[in-house]
């Protein structure tokens, strides 16, 4: 019984445990504030959580999320539930991914390595810019 009992919190231990807060890895400039979501990140079922951040520049205001894996080909999986999910899901060959809208707002999706990445609230020329800065802190 107790070895049943040990198995078992083994087994569900990943799924409650939160997600890492990787706010060391968003940039610092213009952050307004950022947040450790547990789960459903940017409210979507098939997200894991990670770390969302906002920012506020001038009278813009978006957000950055990121959120790490356990591997690349699950980055890949989420990418494309990503593309099913944007409106008029378009493909940034630079990037390897996707830029389309979610509830009306402008979304840039993408991966590197195990993490899935992105920016919500910035146009494909910004977004582009916001998520070369990312791209290099993720590791």
């Amino acid at each position: 019984m107790l070895r049943l009992c040990l198995s078992l919190t083994f087994l569900l231990l990943p799924l409650l445990a939160q997600p890492a807060d990787e706010s060391r890895r968003l940039p610092l400039a213009n952050r307004t504030k950022s947040d450790v979501i547990p789960k459903a990140l940017l409210g979507k079922s098939f997200m894991p959580g990670g770390t969302l951040a906002t920012y506020k520049k001038g009278t813009k205001e978006y957000r950055v999320f990121v959120t790490k894996l356990k591997d690349p080909t699950t980055a890949a999986i989420l990418l494309l539930d990503w593309k099913k999910a944007l409106q008029g899901a378009k493909l940034v060959p630079s990037f390897g991914g996707y830029f389309g809208t979610d509830g009306g707002q402008p979304v840039f999706v993408f991966t590197k390595g195990p993490w899935m990445a992105g920016t919500v609230g910035l146009s494909e020329k910004e977004a582009d810019a916001e998520a070369r800065v990312l791209a290099t802190r993720l590791n």
